[in-house]
Order: structure tokens, then sequence, then C-alpha cells
């Protein structure tokens, strides 16, 4: 590799990474229309696993907006991130994968807003993200939500 696609590439990693930590700070946030900005406009996100739905961006940001009222104290902790970057028209680099796994404490509504406090849920699991380079920068494509397991006050669920 030359060093011009040696900086190309450190500099894809970079951008890819800041566009996983939008996703997880718009979600802990609720700031929908950011959280739709990250998405192509035929980006599509899959929430079933963890008991959502599955559908375009706008549909999914619409019952998110909805859902996550319930928890106002909400953090997505994405770690663990896998990249592999694609072929798209012969262009290498045009695409994107990563996996990343989640851990998601969240409070709900029941609590003082701002309060500390033990969460009352908290998931693990792994997402699956599909990104696309475009005129914009890196956007995602499709984000797949596997849920592994969730913790509820007084037991845990298994996925």
């Amino acid at each position: 590799m030359t060093q011009r696609v040696e900086l190309a590439a450190v500099l894809d990693r970079l951008a890819v990474d800041g566009l996983i930590t939008d996703y997880a700070v718009a979600l802990d946030d609720g700031d929908w229309a950011a959280y739709r900005a990250l998405f192509t406009s035929d980006g599509r996100a899959d929430h079933r696993s963890a008991g959502g739905i599955e559908g375009e961006v706008g549909k999914v940001a619409a019952w998110l907006e909805e859902n996550m009222r319930l928890f106002p104290m909400r953090q997505h902790l994405i770690v663990n991130r896998r990249l592999r970057f694609g072929v798209l028209e012969q262009d290498l680099g045009d695409t994107a994968r990563v996996q990343a796994d989640y851990l998601n404490p969240m409070r709900s509504a029941g609590g003082e807003e701002g309060a500390a406090g033990t969460p009352d849920l908290v998931s693990g699991g792994r997402y699956d993200f599909a990104l696309l380079r475009t005129e914009d920068g890196w956007r995602v494509r499709e984000v797949v939500v596997r849920e592994k397991w969730r913790r509820l006050p007084g037991r845990d669920v298994t996925g």
C-alpha cells in the first residue's frame, strides 16, 4: 500500500468510528432528526430481536421516539468494533460492515429524571451495521440489532 492509500484507510476508519458513536449518542439523547440523518435515503433498521420493529429509518425512528420516552435515562455503550471495508462498483472502500457489541442500561420514567440509581433494564448484544460512502460521508444503509440478553429487576432474560 502507498502512504496515500494508508492515510485514506485511517481517515475512513476514523469517520466510520465517528458515525457509530454518533448513532449511540443520537439514541441516548433522543435526537431523532440526528438519528435519521445518519442513514442513507433508503436506510433500514431492524430492532425485532429487542422487541422492536423493522423497516425504513423514518418508521423506525418514529417507533423509537415513542418507545424510548419510557426510558429517559439511556446509555448505549458500543464496543469491540470489527470493521471490514468492501467493494462497490470496482472501487475499494465504498462499503463497510461493522459488527460491534453493545451494553445498554436504561432507567424508566418512573424514577426521578436525572436521578442516579440502578437501571430498570440492562441489555446486551451485537449491532451489525452495513455502511455506504456517500457524497455527505459515511452513512448507515442498514443496522440489525441482535439482542443476546436482557436483565430486568429480579430476573434475567436470555435471547
